[in-house]
């Protein structure tokens, strides 16, 4: 069974460390006004020392390490929240005493892009559930109508079921600039479009235990015990993996080469179906990313649906790592229900 942690409640803990890049000068005011929407909503909110962004990092791997590792392991920590991504989280996952977390409460920790190669590696090695989910930078931003915010995701009890709805809208062309719109709380959702299903026109219904992340983050966990699924599905997921991914920026060449590798490693064995998140990345010289989807996974034979709010193109739907869900599609609709148990 998944381990979930407590109902996030106002009064309680969350911890902000950066595991991969941190916030430099001109975006602290940023900062400062994500800290209080946490504190706005009631949450006491602990800084931690690896926010630095003088370099490629927050910290050297190790402080980074070691602080993520202290806050997974206080009880009075109730959820970490990155400042967002990055680009070298990978090089401390070695440093983690996994064990020690793993013995832990859990705690609820929430983020995407390189984020996914901290929350990917901490569901499949605990069996914690994690959060693919607006970053702390982005959480002023009010949710569209359809989707939940990660407080409210992670305030959910033990049981609850939570069903998100496409918005139908996106952002497409106009990008928020925090550092002259440090306040911003609104998303500019310039485009129209909602899920859509890449390898057939029939209606769908997938239900599994949710996995997933940026695609070129996780491709270079493969073969380690970081993105061990099989062994995880054993024990945590026998309704099969219902998988998601997302390109943050790599043209549909390289994502192609990742997907096929992500294939032939046994990413998808035990999946259900994959949900494919909406992406600006570039196409390449006569093969789109539709194309490198399709390419990659179409010989796996599964249901393969696209344009689900799961990555860097905003807005973003939160998703449980760990949660049992379904996944409806039709024309023009797409529905993704989480369930605590």
């Amino acid at each position: 069974m998944t381990r979930y942690p407590a109902p996030l409640r106002p009064g309680d803990v969350v911890g902000v460390t950066a595991p991969s890049s941190g916030v430099g000068p001109a975006l602290r005011p940023r900062l400062e006004v994500a800290l209080g929407s946490l504190r706005d909503e009631g949450y006491a909110v602990r800084l931690g020392r690896c926010l630095d962004a003088t370099g490629v990092v927050s910290a050297p791997a190790a402080d980074r390490a070691a602080e993520l590792e202290a806050m997974l392991c206080d009880p009075e920590v109730r959820a970490v929240v990155p400042p967002w991504g990055g680009e070298l989280a990978v090089d401390l996952l070695h440093l983690v005493d996994w064990d020690r977390v793993a013995a832990a409460e859990p705690t609820w920790v929430v983020g995407y892009s390189d984020i996914s190669t901290v929350i990917t590696p901490l569901t499949l090695l605990t069996g914690w559930a994690s959060v693919h989910g607006a970053n702390l930078m982005d959480t002023p931003f009010r949710q569209p109508d359809g989707l939940v915010t990660w407080q409210r995701l992670c305030a959910s009890a033990p049981g609850a079921e939570v069903e998100q709805r496409s918005p139908g809208r996106f952002q497409d062309a106009v990008l928020v600039d925090f550092a002259e719109h440090p306040g911003a709380v609104e998303l500019p959702l310039d485009a129209q479009g909602t899920w859509e299903r890449l390898d057939s026109d029939e209606p769908v219904r997938l239900t599994g235990r949710l996995l997933g992340g940026c695609v070129e983050t996780l491709t270079n966990l493969t073969g380690t015990r970081y993105l061990d699924v099989g062994s995880w599905a054993d024990r945590h997921a026998p309704e099969g993996v219902l998988v998601y991914l997302e390109a943050a920026g790599e043209d549909a060449l390289t994502i192609g080469r990742h997907l096929h590798g992500l294939r032939l490693a046994g990413f998808f064995d035990r999946a259900v179906g994959v949900l494919v998140g909406r992406t600006s990345a570039p196409d390449a010289d006569g093969y789109t990313q539709r194309e490198a989807v399709l390419d990659a996974l179409g010989p796996l034979g599964l249901p393969l649906v696209g344009g689900v709010e799961c990555g860097h193109v905003a807005p973003r739907m939160p998703m449980v790592n760990g949660a049992l869900a379904t996944a409806e599609w039709s024309p023009g609709r797409g529905v993704l229900t989480q369930r605590f148990v």
